[in-house]
């Protein structure tokens, strides 16, 4: 059978990766911060799911219209995996910070939680890694009943 790349690959590997990352974070959380919400743990875990699917949708860009430049795997997934992991920072400074506070120490230099956008950053080079080894990008990975096609 041929193998051809898929839209659906590359999502469902963009999410099955997500999902280890998140379930890293989840018990992680619960075993270095054990008075963290079940709440926030199960937040982590959707997270890095849906950041997977969002990486994984992604790799259909490789091309910046605007800017005429190429977009590989590496640099879509860099910047999407660091902007999420911002935009969840925004919505959860405080816990973070709490729970940053009790791990590292008061006095350490990890305190600050925006060291989850660097967390980010390579969780979205794993899951983007992953994503197009497994289910390619471009216009190959749009699937198109043969029966549509005109020509």
């Amino acid at each position: 059978m041929l193998k051809r790349n898929s839209l659906f690959t590359s999502v469902a590997v963009g999410k099955a990766v997500g999902f280890v990352i998140g379930m890293a974070g989840f018990v992680c959380l619960s075993f270095f911060a054990k008075e963290t919400s079940l709440m926030l743990r199960f937040g982590v875990l959707f997270w890095y799911t849906t950041l997977g699917a969002i990486i994984g949708v992604f790799g259909v860009f490789t091309w910046h219209p605007i800017l005429r430049l190429p977009l590989p795997w590496w640099f879509r997934s860099f910047i999407l995996g660091t902007w999420m992991n911002f935009v969840l920072m925004l919505f959860t400074y405080d816990q973070f910070k709490v729970l940053a506070a009790s791990v590292f120490g008061e006095t350490s230099i990890f305190v600050m939680p925006y060291w989850m956008l660097l967390e980010g950053a390579v969780s979205g080079l794993l899951i983007g890694y992953f994503a197009t080894k497994f289910g390619g990008e471009g216009r190959d990975i749009v699937d198109v009943d043969p029966r549509c096609e005109t020509e």
